[in-house]
C-alpha cells in the first residue's frame, strides 16, 4: 500500500530553549507512535543547535530571521525534523514521518505522489501553528513569562486545553499539498 508523509511529533520550545508542549501522533496501523515522548523530546531538544546556527548566518548575512528554517535535519530515513522561529523566540518543531500513514488509512480520492515534501509543504503547518499560539497569547490568564523564565529557573510547560486540542487538530489533518483544517 502506498503511503504520504504525516506528522509524528510537535513541539513548542520556549525563548530560552526550555520545552513548552509536545504533541505525539501514531503513524502505522497499530496506532502507536514511532517512538516514545522521551525519545521526540530529545529529538526536539537535538533541533536548537541547529536554530542557534541557523540564526547566526542568517544575521550576520544581513537576512535577519525569516522565520521558517526548513529543515532542520533528518534524524534516520525515516523521520525529518523542520522548524519556525517565531519573531519572539519561540520555537515550533514538527517531525514528519516519510513513511506516514497509508492512503487507504487516510481516505478515498488521495494520490500516491505525496512520497516526499516539496519546499514550502511545511508553510501551512507552521501558519497554524503561530496563529494557535497567538491565540493562546490573547488569553488573559496565559503568561508568557512564567512558562519562558530566565536560564536555570525551569518553567512551566503549556497546559491550555485549546491549545493541546488546536495542535492535535493540525498534527491529524495535515497532508502534503491539502493544508491543515
Amino acid at each position: 500500500m502506498a503511503a504520504i508523509p504525516s506528522i509524528a511529533c510537535i513541539g513548542v520550545i520556549g525563548k530560552n530553549n526550555n520545552p513548552l508542549h509536545i504533541s505525539i501522533f501514531p503513524s502505522d496501523p497499530t496506532n502507536l507512535p514511532i517512538r516514545t515522548s522521551v525519545q521526540f523530546s530529545l529529538v526536539l531538544s537535538s533541533t536548537l543547535d541547529i536554530f542557534e546556527a541557523r540564526s547566526k548566518v542568517n544575521l550576520t548575512s544581513g537576512g535577519g530571521l525569516s522565520g521558517d528554517y526548513g529543515l532542520l535535519h533528518a534524524i534516520d530515513e525515516r523521520l525529518a525534523a523542520y522548524g519556525f522561529e517565531t519573531n519572539t523566540g519561540v520555537k515550533f518543531v514538527v517531525v514528519v514521518d516519510m513513511r506516514g500513514r497509508g492512503i487507504g488509512e487516510i481516505g478515498k480520492g488521495m494520490g500516491s505522489s505525496g512520497l516526499g515534501l516539496r519546499e514550502g509543504e511545511m508553510k501551512v503547518v507552521f501558519r497554524a501553528l503561530q496563529a494557535s499560539y497567538i491565540k493562546l497569547l490573547q488569553n488573559p490568564f496565559y503568561d508568557p513569562d512564567e512558562h519562558s523564565p530566565p536560564m536555570g529557573r525551569g518553567g512551566k510547560k503549556i497546559t491550555c486545553k485549546r491549545f493541546a486540542e488546536d495542535l492535535r487538530r493540525i498534527g491529524e489533518s495535515w497532508r502534503p499539498g491539502a493544508g491543515t483544517t
